[in-house]
Order: structure tokens, then sequence, then C-alpha cells
């Protein structure tokens, strides 16, 4: 069961990233300069309620240290630069043949 959650996200991981790469590709074309949005600033246009929740929360109940150097410099990544390798790791951890096998010879 692990295994198929694992792979269904991962492949949701890279889905989300390759979307994200090729909007900011675009973007990038019609500017004729390299144009990338963050993470937080797509997390702000879509919800910021939850990102100013999420903020509150981890800061009142984890760790102020956590959000404000961890946490913020990965919202200032774009999110194929965080979804590519999560999404890369999981489909990993799903793998079927990553155990032990036995070989018939």
């Amino acid at each position: 069961m692990f295994g198929f959650l694992s792979r269904f996200l991962g492949l949701w991981f890279i889905a989300g990233a390759m979307v994200s790469l090729i909007m900011d590709l675009t973007k990038s074309i019609a500017a004729s300069t390299w144009l990338s949005a963050s993470t937080g600033q797509l997390w702000f246009e879509w919800s910021p309620q939850t990102l100013n929740a999420a903020q509150a929360a981890i800061q009142r109940h984890v760790s102020v240290a956590l959000w404000d150097p961890f946490l913020q410099s990965l919202l200032l990544m774009p999110p194929w630069v965080l979804l590519g390798p999560l999404g890369l790791l999981l489909l990993w951890m799903g793998d079927k043949g990553r155990g032990v096998r036995t070989q018939l010879h």
C-alpha cells in the first residue's frame, strides 16, 4: 500500500514540476528573458490564507527558527525545483524492485 501511495504522489509531484517548468519557460520566451515564479509567490496568489496559517502554525507550534531561514528560503525557489526531486524520491521509495531480489539461475 505504501508503495502505491508513494508512486502515485511521486507522479503527481513530477507532473506539477513539469507544468510549473513549462509555465516558466513560456513566460520567459514571451519576455525574452528568464522569468521564474517562486513557490511562495504562487502559493500566495492561489491561497494567501493557507500560507499565513502555515506560517503562524509553524512559528507558534514548531519553531520560529524553522520558518525564517529554512522554509522561507525554500519558498523562494521555483516550484519545479522542489517538486521534481521530491517526486523522484517518492518514485524511488515506491519502486517495487528496490528490495532484495531473488534470482533464479
